[in-house]
């Protein structure tokens, strides 16, 4: 077997890179529609849509729980970018990120970052790869001493 003919390579996404998109999509449309992500998740799961993976409700459920810590460090390393200036996109990418950089033991670091800049390339704008990497990049740096 090739590399590119390995899963979550050359467009053939992991089962947790699905699982991450379909967390950005309920992170996403739970802000558009004013309403909490994980109530949102729940009522899928009750409509029988589920989230597919059990590691979209493991990150959903994360970002709410420790979403004032991550929209804490999100505003002291994003300089010059406040969360309400970020694309919707690139916020909701960027706190499934932190998540994932700060609590997620068994994904590693880097592909943390490399699946957020994956997402932000295909759903945002030209500019926020660079962006998403700088950030998570600064607190990956950082993380032993954001305890």
């Amino acid at each position: 077997m090739t590399l590119a003919s390995q899963p979550g390579h050359a467009g053939q996404p992991t089962a947790r890179s699905k699982a991450r998109k379909r967390a950005l999509d309920l992170l996403f449309a739970a802000e558009q529609r004013g309403v909490g992500p994980v109530e949102l998740l729940d009522q899928a799961i009750a409509d029988g849509e589920g989230p597919g993976n059990a590691y979209t409700s493991t990150l959903v459920r994360g970002v709410v729980a420790e979403q004032a810590r991550i929209d804490e460090l999100l505003t002291t390393y994003s300089t010059d970018w406040s969360l309400t200036r970020m694309p919707a996109v690139d916020r909701n990418v960027l706190r499934l990120g932190v998540w994932e950089l700060l609590h997620s033991e068994d994904v590693p670091e880097h592909v943390a970052i490399s699946e957020a800049m994956q997402l932000v390339r295909d759903l945002s704008t030209d500019e926020s790869p660079v962006f998403v990497n700088g950030v998570l990049g600064a607190i990956q740096r950082d993380k032993a001493t954001l305890s």
